[in-house]
């Protein structure tokens, strides 16, 4: 799934932020964006029709180290939000090697949540992937907002496998980065077991 360029000697991972509408996955993009150093990463490119709208940039972090003497390179992504758009959901998911899986806390968006995620299990599939083979980690976001599911009653739910979860407010940055290193880590253990075969 990731790219190796020998020549950079570096080795490009994609991380893929999906959920449901308006959860805020952009949100978190733009907040990573904004507040890296600008000597570490790309410009952020927005791929917008009528009808959706997909956000990526590339960076090249310098704390998490290599991964047999290659840098690692991560490429962020975001899926549009409605399950409608699912072509443009299922196409970004290829190569992916870690997926954030933003969840809107609210009470009212309870289903779409579950529906989301459902979507996405079933587009991995359809890429000849499965779930627990892909680095994945959950963010449970808006969580300033009164209305909240307990976080308790979101893992019952979702998190079956009790991947890494982390709670977050992405408009002002709590648990972003948090959410960030925690996939990115999970990312270059697993491509250190595969290179280690």
């Amino acid at each position: 799934m990731s790219l190796i360029n020998y020549s950079s000697r570096e080795i490009n991972c994609k991380i893929v932020y999906y959920g449901c509408g308006l959860c805020g996955k952009t949100t978190n993009l733009l907040y990573i964006h904004e507040k890296l150093p600008h000597d570490i990463k790309g410009k952020m490119v927005s791929l917008a029709t009528d009808t959706d709208r997909t956000l990526f940039f590339d960076f090249l972090p310098l704390e998490l180290g290599t991964v047999n003497g290659f840098k690692t390179r991560f490429h962020l992504y975001t899926v549009p939000g409605q399950v409608h758009y699912d072509a443009s959901r299922k196409l970004i998911l290829k190569g992916v090697d870690g997926i954030v899986f933003v969840v809107d806390s609210q009470r009212n968006r309870f289903d779409e949540n579950i529906e989301s995620f459902e979507n996405m299990i079933k587009n991995l599939q359809l890429q000849g992937y499965r779930l627990e083979n892909i680095s994945y980690i959950f963010q449970y976001n808006k969580r300033d907002l009164p209305n909240c599911s307990p976080v308790e009653q979101l893992e019952a739910a979702l998190n079956k496998e009790q991947v890494p979860c982390f709670e977050s407010i992405a408009t002002t940055g709590i648990g972003v980065f948090d959410s960030l290193r925690a996939i990115s880590k999970l990312v270059i253990a697993h491509l250190s077991r595969q290179t280690a075969r």
